[in-house]
């Protein structure tokens, strides 16, 4: 679990967050396979795209992140990307 000072506002990790996990930055476009990997996993994530208050969750501004609209739309790019 990330720590609050490790998360962006706009979603996923900032840079201090990024290092201290060892992460790369998000691919927001292309097929990279690093993108078609984090498709995969996020479409399968359960859990809502807004919260209570209608505020969009820590799921959808990572989705947001890699460029994705929805949970669809990455399902779809993982289907169509992935290598058998």
């Amino acid at each position: 679990m990330a720590l609050k000072e490790h998360q962006s506002p706009s979603g996923g990790l900032n840079a201090a967050g990024r290092k201290h996990h060892g992460v790369k930055a998000p691919v927001n476009k292309g097929t990279n396979p690093r993108r078609v990997s984090f498709a995969a996993r996020f479409a399968g994530m359960k859990g809502p795209m807004k919260d209570e208050k209608g505020k969009p969750t820590r799921k959808a501004l990572a989705l947001r992140k890699w460029g994705f609209g929805s949970v669809a739309a990455a399902r779809n790019f993982a289907s169509n990307n992935k290598k058998s």
